[in-house]
């Protein structure tokens, strides 16, 4: 049976950070499943179909990846995919910190899933997205953060 992780996440947007992390858990499991957040509570740059169409674009030549929006408890959509794991990212002990309680509380939801924590690579430990928005929203350059989709969606609001 095949392993699938899921990569839960609001991805706004979508940095190399993230999309290095997907990459390395593809080493880890049969294969991986980046799931953006719809969540209407939370007001977000770009709409979660359109989040997930930058990532299936981005990622579109990485075999055994894959891209979905989900709305609700990550745990039961997991239940639902057979996912035996969830992939997060974290940069710093307060990273470490909130991703241990939501861990914790998966886990109580779904017992057989376990979250994976994988260290942010040196390259992307200072990227967030909120930096990047900052970015796009002054004109910086945004090569260096996010790939080149990401890139052209981030600029249209601004130019």
């Amino acid at each position: 049976m095949a392993r699938l992780a899921l990569y839960p996440g609001s991805f706004d947007p979508f940095t190399l950070g993230h999309l290095d992390i997907a990459q390395r858990a593809l080493r880890l499991f049969d294969a991986v499943e980046i799931i953006v957040a719809a969540n209407p509570e939370k007001k977000a740059s770009m709409p979660a179909d359109v989040r997930a169409a930058l990532i299936q674009e981005a990622t579109a030549d990485i075999q055994k990846l894959s891209v979905r929006t989900f709305e609700g408890l990550v745990a039961a959509y997991a239940e639902a995919r057979g996912a035996t794991a969830l992939i997060r990212g974290v940069r710093s002990a307060c990273d470490i910190t909130y991703e241990a309680k939501m861990a914790i509380a998966n886990s109580r939801l779904c017992a057989e899933l376990e979250t994976i924590f994988l260290l942010t690579a040196p390259a992307y430990a200072h990227t967030s997205s909120s930096l990047v928005r900052d970015i796009a929203r002054w004109g910086g350059d945004l090569t260096p953060f996010v790939p080149p989709a990401v890139a052209a969606a981030l600029r249209r609001p601004y130019a």
